[in-house]
């Protein structure tokens, strides 16, 4: 369940990144870009990052800043993203408006420094609209 795309020699089309992760899964994700590409100067590649263990998905950057990675899965995606330093008290206030879901990732959130790391998976567009509410502390909109 959830396995992600592991063989690195086989870089996936975009045909079967959307028959791996599915019909709805391939919605959410283009959901998320068309949010991201209306607040942001977007950037995507697909990458193959960190070894074996990530699998192929997209790294999304604003112009040169880093924003997150999305990895492709049966059936889903999970989008890693970093939040430190200066943010984490603005982000604590962005969680009240947040799913317990979300709450719940940033408690047990890979620590870094003051803030960490959080691998979401997403599978509705309000979970989806919590990273990107989560995305928005680390980055404001420019657009």
């Amino acid at each position: 369940m959830y396995e992600r795309m592991l063989n690195k020699l086989n870089k996936p089309s975009i045909t079967e990144i959307h028959e791996y992760i599915g019909e709805n899964t391939f919605l959410l994700l283009n959901i998320f870009e068309e949010t991201m590409n209306e607040h942001y100067d977007l950037k995507r590649e697909l990458k193959f990052p960190f070894g074996n263990k990530y699998g192929w998905g997209y790294k999304y950057s604003h112009k040169t800043k880093h924003l997150c990675y999305v990895f492709f899965e049966k059936d889903a995606i999970t989008c890693m993203l970093q939040i430190g330093g200066d943010f984490v008290q603005k982000l604590e206030k962005v969680l009240l408006e947040c799913l317990p879901k979300t709450k719940s990732y940033w408690e047990d959130r890979y620590p870094c420094g003051e803030g960490g790391w959080i691998h979401y998976r997403v599978f509705n567009v309000e979970e989806l609209n919590d990273v990107i509410k989560l995305l928005n502390v680390k980055q404001k909109p420019v657009l």
